[in-house]
């Protein structure tokens, strides 16, 4: 099974053909470039390296969130384009599950973490079994505080991985709690990870069409919750927290 995916939800952005568990070809960039310029260019070029036409390509694959509310649409666009031509099925992938699987040879805990701004992080953690992540959490936006809390009792090894593991480092370190930063050629999202989560969907039957492919944003744009803060101060009304 050939995939094609595309990663474009944080600052770093990728393209990686994979047959199977093989990776083929991968482009990865983390130059701070538009991903609006980059992301398509190294897809193209990824098929076009290997000798691969969209034709051939089985599934799209694409880091469907959480992340970057620009990242994820243009990704999200991009793999919806290129299904289209071609009537290809789609993977929707979680970007915190495709950086697991980078790092799932590791051993111990996993906990892929993005910096969601505000003193938060996107987060779910896995544990590895095998060389495969199995969940603990699902996907959430989490506060620094919180996830701490979380982990304070907690005995197994914690690999921290992502554009957020810094973060999150630094600040385990002032709390005194132990953590490990994953390797840095290994740190940031790639596309590698997001074929990988796919191929795991396809094998589930979960895949979806162009149409049904949408970002998961897993908390409100600062423009929506600015415009809830101001409804709120006009109607002194209560909205649903949404994350």
């Amino acid at each position: 099974m050939k995939i094609l995916a595309l990663e474009s939800s944080a600052v770093a952005a990728s393209a990686a053909l994979c047959e199977d568990e093989r990776l083929l070809a991968q482009s990865f960039q983390n130059n701070g470039l538009t991903h609006s310029v980059t992301l398509m260019p190294m897809a193209e070029g990824v098929l076009r390296e290997c000798g691969v036409s969209l034709k051939e390509v089985d599934v799209i694959a694409v880091a469907a969130g959480p992340g970057s509310f620009t990242g994820l649409r243009i990704g999200v666009a991009a793999a919806k384009g290129l299904a289209w031509a071609g009537d290809i099925p789609c993977a929707g992938v979680s970007t915190l599950e495709a950086m697991a699987w980078t790092v799932a040879h590791m051993g111990g805990e996993l906990c892929p973490v993005m910096d969601a701004r505000r003193h938060q992080v996107y987060n779910a953690r896995f544990r590895c079994e095998e060389g495969r992540p199995v969940r603990l959490t699902g996907d959430r936006a989490i506060s620094l505080e919180e996830l701490a809390a979380e982990l304070k009792n907690c005995t197994m090894p914690q690999i921290l991985v992502g554009d957020g593991a810094q973060l999150c480092y630094n600040d385990w370190k002032e709390r005194g709690l132990g953590g490990t930063l994953a390797p840095e050629h290994l740190r940031f999202q790639s596309a590698w990870g997001v074929a990988r989560a796919a191929l795991e969907l396809a094998r589930a039957g979960q895949l979806t069409d162009a149409a049904g492919l949408t970002p998961a944003y897993h908390r409100l744009s600062q423009a929506e919750r600015e415009r809830l803060a101001r409804e709120q101060g006009t109607t002194g009304q209560t909205h649903p927290k949404t994350i």
